[in-house]
Formats: structure tokens, C-alpha cells, sequence
């Protein structure tokens, strides 16, 4: 019971050091109420001698309140200097338990100078004592009120003298203000201690908000599925780096890194698996983390890249080439073992970006670039890139401006039978004549029209015109139209889609849609639902572009296709190239397995034709046989190539 009781009492009489936020605010509270405190006590000190100068000896009316003065005096002004020395936690802790030590000290020696006065002169005097106890020890609870211990030490020692000494009076008077200041005393502690419950209360709860909030921001600034930091922290970190960068002289470079692949682990494994791909590549990344080199996740399969003192190209290209060959090692997970790779973009500041808007506007055109070039490429953003964005730029506005319908044209390019010669298709190529610009090539306003999604509203009015030029050919001479990601990447663009074709009277078992395989893995289940939705109309669907993209074969079999196209950077140069015939030989095989009829385009030589009749190839495409013609000429091109005079007769 004795052990309770002393266990209870503790945290009333001494400081508790276990809560930090909680002692600094009382040391603040303080600093700023003890000054106070002792001008009131000293005041009142000075006009209790006052009154006894001439009545009581000089020891006691004199020294003793100068003692007390020159002690109070030093106790406010080093509460006056604290103000403006830092809140040290050790220097809290200490400060408030000498304080809290004092209190006793410094009461029991005002109480027993006032009291030691009390016998001398008349009644006016000693009430003149009794007050000054009274109204002191009330001035001392509030501005002590937030260090509890020492209001309540303070309290308990001039009280409990002053109502054993005036009860000891045995005046009835006296006694009737012991137990008035006792009462009123009572009701200040109880007073007191609910406000120092609120108080402890408001500092607990700025405490848990402020935790909240520096949780939040945490969260906000570090990217919970990888550890690295966020998008809000990279551009924060951006913007340090340039700051920087200007104040030393010094070069910072910023890149973007794009996973090659990551779309189909997601596709093909499921989003949970796609998760935990994306943690270890968060994990190998921060292996690269340094003082110089931040990394950051942007979004999906996308990251930041900051290396700080820059000193060349090369050094920057080999940070680029460790980080792409630590992505390209396969990833393990579960029993899946997993390859990717990553195109990176690079951009260097102050030579090529002058401020963070360029810095990843740059980067990112870099990294478009390298995507461009293939799967794990690394590009570095150059004088010749900035021209190509100059000029991306005028055709985009060119691309806003345009009159569809005056500025566009197609042209039709003959697929033909590699067995027969004979012309069994045209696919249509858009072309397009600014005003303004002159002629821009397809290779030109085609990427700029998917990147600003401008390439839909090109779509409907092309295939108007190129349905319409279609319908005077004869009925076996199929039509091929090109469709983008963004075509397919809506029921109702699909649905806007048919309603062309239903209109125009063309059948539609004469017409092809192109899809890119890259268009089928941003989305492959809206894709196969476009897929389905032409072939139920009677149309032929062809996988542009085949062997480029990422897609499997289980995808492939997924999708109700009709033919596959084969790219043509596999074709050129076919015949001396071992690693083309191998590939072009395999997916020529898979659409003869999938009884998918098989083009190969961009054949331009007569030695590539005869390696593909060789491999099995049923039509082929390119400037051997043909470049694209107005719609004018496919007539005359009929007449000669479609049942005269096959195309494909190598001269003699």
C-alpha cells in the first residue's frame, strides 16, 4: 500500500521525463510566466519591508528582502534569457527539475521572513502579512499552473504554514483566514489540475497530429510499394538539384526509366505478381542510390533518374548502362522466373535543359527516342534531338490546325501472292499536305498524332475515303486499313468504327484491320473485345508489326485473328543476317500452326523475296513490288498486275 501510494504521488511532485513534448512545452510556457511570477512576488516583497522599515530590525526589514530580491531577480532574468536560447531536450529537462527543486526552497524562505514579521506592529501590519501570503501564493499557482509539481509544492508550504501559524493565533479572525485560504487555495489546485489535464490533453494532441501529419507527409514523398521516392519527392528533389547545380557550376542530369515489358507480366501473371516485380526492381534500383544519384518511382512501370556532377557524357552513359544491365537480369518470383528490360532518357543540365519544365519534357522525348530504337535502349537528348522536338512541335500545331478532310490523302501500297504473282490487297497509307508545313511524312505526323491522341480524329474520315476508293476495285482485291491504339481503345471508338463501314456498302469480308502489336499489350482485354467486334462484322484482322512488341502466344490464341504481318527491320537484309532468318522462319511456322495467313512487309530486293518463297511465305509487301500509288493509279495497276500479268517476274 505504502509502495502505491509513493508510486502515485511521484509524478505530482517531481518532472516526468517520459514525455518530451510535454516538457517543452511547459519550459516555453514557463519562460514566459516566471518572469511575471517574480516581478509580483518582488514587488510585493519590497512593499511588505516597506511597511515594516521602520517597525521591525533592519536585518529583517532590510537584508533579508534585499537577499530575496537579488535572489528572485537572477531566478527571472535567467527565465528572461531562456526565451531565446534553443529548446534542448537535455536543457528542458534540466532547467524544469531545478526549478521544480527550488520551489521548495524558495517558498519555505518567503513564507518564513513574512511570518517572522508578523509580531511586529498592529493589526493593520499583520494583515498586511496575511495578505501578502495570500495573494502571493495565489499569483505563484497561476503562473506555475503548468508545471504542476511546483505549484503544488509551493502551494503545500506557505498554506500549511500560514493556517498552522494563524490557528496557533488562537484569534478568531485569524482563524476564520486560515481556513478562507485554505478553502480558496483548495478550489485553485482542483482549478489547476484540470487545467493542466487540458493542457497536457492540447500538447498530447498537436503531438499525435503533427506524428499524423509528418506520416503523411512521408507517405506522400515515398512511393509505398517500392521504398523509393515519389513523383511529388523527385520533382522536389529536381528542383534542389537545378538550385544547386547553378550555385557550384556543376552539371545535373535527369533521366526517365520506362520497363520494356512489364504490360504483359501484368497481363499474363496477374496485378499481384506485377507488384512484386515492381518492389525488386525498387530494390535493385536503391542499390544504386548515392550521394550524387537519386532514384525515384513516377508511376506504373515508370522512374526517375537524378545523377548530380555530372562529369562527361560517358560517365553519365555508364551510370545508365550499370542501371539497364541490373534490370535486365531476370527476376525471380515464386517459381516465374521473369525478364525485362528498361529504356532510359537522359537529359543534361545546363547543356541541353535550362530549367525543370525542359529538364523532363527532354528526358522524356529521350526516352520516347529510345523506345523508338528497341527494347533496353539508352538515349542521351541531343542538338539533333532538340531540332526533331522543334519540329514535333510545329507538327503538332500543324496536326490542331489542320483541315482533315482538304489536308489528307491515301495512297495504296499492293500486297501480293508470292505463289501467283497476282495483287490480292492495298493497304491504305495516309499522307498529308500542310499548308503551312509542305508535305510531312507519315514517319513524321503519325507519332505526333498518337502521342497528342490527334490520330483518332483521323481515323473515321480516312477510312471514308479509303472505303469509297475500295468499292471500284474488283470484289476479290481486299482493302488493309491501319488502326491505332487509340481505335481500339473504346467500345464506342470501335462502334463509331462500324458504323463507317455499315454505311459505306462495303463489304466487310473485303476489308482488313492492321492492329499493332504494341496497340493489342496497352490493353489486351479491350482489344480482343474490339477484335471480336470486326471479325462478327465479316472483317479480316492483321497483327501489324509482329515480332516487335512484347505479346506471348497465349495472348496470340486469345485474339481472333486472321493474319500476321511480319516487321520489316526482320526482313531487310534477310539472306546474310542469320538471326532474321531464324526469327522470320519461326513466325512464319506459328501462323501456319495458328492457320494465320502470313505477309512479310518492306521487301525490297529479289533476294529477300526468294529466301521468304523459300521459309513458305504466303504475300509479301514493299518496293519490290510497289511503292504506294494514288488512288488514281491502283486502277491501271489492276489492269496489268491483277489477272494479266502477275507482278512478281524477276527480269532476265
Amino acid at each position: 500500500m505504502k509502495i502505491s501510494f509513493l508510486h502515485r504521488l511521484r509524478p505530482l511532485i517531481t518532472v516526468q521525463r517520459d514525455n518530451p513534448r510535454l516538457l517543452k512545452a511547459q519550459y516555453v510556457a514557463l519562460s514566459r510566466q516566471l518572469p511575471i511570477m517574480y516581478a509580483i512576488l518582488l514587488i510585493n516583497t519590497l512593499a511588505l519591508a516597506a511597511t515594516h522599515y521602520a517597525i521591525a530590525p533592519h536585518w529583517l526589514a532590510l537584508y533579508v528582502p534585499a537577499a530575496l530580491t537579488l535572489l528572485g531577480s537572477g531566478r527571472a532574468l535567467m527565465w528572461w534569457r531562456l526565451r531565446s536560447l534553443p529548446a534542448t531536450p537535455e536543457r528542458v529537462f534540466k532547467t524544469l527539475t531545478r526549478t521544480n527543486r527550488l520551489a521548495f526552497f524558495i517558498a519555505l524562505s518567503f513564507t518564513a521572513w513574512a511570518l517572522a514579521l508578523f509580531p511586529y506592529g498592529d493589526s493593520y501590519t499583520r494583515s498586511h502579512v496575511a495578505f501578502y501570503m495570500a495573494i502571493t501564493v495565489i499569483a505563484c499557482i497561476f503562473c506555475l499552473m503548468h508545471l504542476r509539481s511546483a505549484a503544488l509544492t509551493i502551494t503545500v508550504v506557505v498554506n500549511l504554514a500560514f493556517v498552522v501559524f494563524f490557528l496557533a493565533a488562537g484569534n478568531p479572525t485569524y482563524t476564520a483566514m486560515a481556513i478562507n485560504v485554505l478553502l480558496v487555495s483548495a478550489a485553485m489546485i482542483l482549478v489547476m489540475h484540470d487545467q493542466y489535464q487540458d493542457f497536457t490533453r492540447l500538447v498530447n494532441t498537436q503531438a499525435r497530429s503533427e506524428k499524423l501529419s509528418e506520416e503523411n507527409q512521408r507517405l506522400a514523398n515515398e512511393d509505398s510499394l517500392t521504398g523509393l521516392p515519389s513523383r511529388r519527392r523527385f520533382f522536389s528533389l529536381l528542383d534542389q538539384g537545378l538550385a544547386q547545380a547553378r550555385l557550384d557550376s556543376t552539371k545535373l542530369a535527369i533521366g526517365l526509366i520506362d520497363l520494356d515489358g512489364f504490360k504483359p507480366v501484368n497481363d499474363v501473371y496477374g496485378h499481384r505478381v506485377g507488384d512484386k516485380l515492381l518492389f525488386q526492381v525498387g530494390q535493385r534500383l536503391l542499390e544504386f542510390v548515392t550521394a550524387d544519384v537519386q532514384l525515384a518511382r513516377l508511376g506504373g512501370d515508370e522512374f526517375g533518374l537524378l545523377v548530380q556532377h555530372v562529369r562527361s557524357e560517358e560517365h553519365l552513359i555508364a551510370v545508365g548502362d550499370r542501371i539497364s544491365e541490373a534490370l535486365r537480369e531476370p527476376f525471380i518470383i515464386g517459381n516465374i522466373q521473369i525478364a525485362i528490360s528498361a529504356s532510359l532518357g537522359l537529359v543534361i543540365f545546363p547543356d541541353m535543359a535550362g530549367d525543370a519544365v525542359e529538364a523532363y519534357e527532354f528526358a522524356d522525348y529521350a526516352l520516347y527516342d529510345s523506345k523508338r530504337a528497341g527494347a533496353g535502349t539508352l538515349c542521351l537528348f541531343s542538338t539533333a534531338h532538340y531540332r526533331d522536338l522543334k519540329r514535333d512541335g510545329a507538327t503538332e500545331q500543324g496536326l490542331r490546325r489542320a483541315n482533315i478532310v482538304e489536308e489528307f490523302d491515301l495512297v495504296f501500297q499492293p500486297i501480293v501472292d508470292v505463289h501467283t504473282g497476282r495483287t490480292v490487297a492495298f493497304e491504305a497509307l495516309a499522307r498529308w499536305v500542310s499548308p503551312e508545313l509542305g508535305p510531312v511524312a507519315p514517319g513524321l505526323f503519325i507519332p505526333v498524332a498518337e502521342r497528342i491522341g490527334f490520330i483518332n480524329r483521323l481515323t473515321l474520315p480516312l477510312l471514308k475515303k479509303a472505303l469509297a476508293g475500295a468499292s471500284s476495285w474488283p470484289d476479290d482485291v481486299r482493302l488493309s486499313f491501319n488502326l491505332s491504339a487509340h481505335d481500339c481503345g473504346s467500345r464506342d471508338a470501335v462502334r463509331k468504327i462500324i458504323d463507317v463501314i455499315e454505311r459505306s456498302g462495303f463489304a466487310p469480308h473485303r476489308l482488313d484491320f492492321e492492329i499493332t502489336e504494341t496497340a493489342v499489350i496497352q490493353d489486351l482485354d479491350q482489344a480482343r473485345c474490339a477484335i471480336n467486334a470486326f471479325r462478327q462484322l465479316g472483317c479480316g484482322v492483321s497483327l501489324d508489326d509482329f515480332g516487335t512488341g512484347y505479346s506471348s502466344l497465349s495472348q496470340l490464341h486469345a485474339l481472333a485473328l486472321t493474319k500476321l504481318k511480319i516487321d520489316r527491320t526482320f526482313i531487310s537484309g534477310i539472306e546474310g543476317n542469320a538471326a532474321s532468318y531464324k526469327i522470320v522462319k519461326s513466325l512464319i511456322a506459328l501462323s501456319a500452326d495458328m492457320a494465320l495467313e502470313c505477309v512479310s512487309e518492306g521487301v525490297e530486293r529479289w533476294e529477300e523475296l526468294e529466301v521468304l518463297k523459300a521459309l513458305g511465305c504466303s504475300f509479301v509487301q514493299g518496293y519490290l513490288v510497289s511503292r504506294p500509288m494514288p488512288l488514281e493509279q491502283t486502277a491501271e495497276w489492276l489492269g496489268r498486275h491483277w489477272r494479266a500479268e502477275p507482278v512478281l517476274r524477276q527480269p532476265a
